[in-house]
């Protein structure tokens, strides 16, 4: 199944570990489709950024309970991607098109 590269990738995950493995390790971390697959992800990387990727690994996160008064409810569970690109090679994640 081919999918809208763009419709993969939501967004870039700028957290405080996410920004130091980027600077350390040269890994980047993605909001990605929850029903995205790690070689859809590879391409639309490779496809977007024009890098080469050596690694995808995939997380499943489930959404958190919150209450407010009375009231309960739950966030969507999401995917992220953690994705290693070759020595030497750089992302902008602020590229990444709406």
């Amino acid at each position: 199944m081919t999918r809208n590269v763009s419709g993969i990738l939501i967004s870039p995950i700028l957290s405080e570990k996410s920004v130091t493995q980027k600077d350390e390790e040269n890994r980047y971390t993605f909001k990605v489709a929850a029903s995205a697959n790690k070689t859809e992800i590879r391409k639309a990387v490779e496809e977007l950024f024009k890098v080469k990727v050596s690694a995808v690994n995939t997380v499943s996160m489930h959404g958190k309970f919150h209450k407010v008064g009375r009231y309960e409810g739950r966030r969507s569970d999401w995917k992220k991607a953690i994705v290693t690109v070759k020595q030497g090679q750089k992302i902008d994640v602020t590229d990444l098109p709406k």
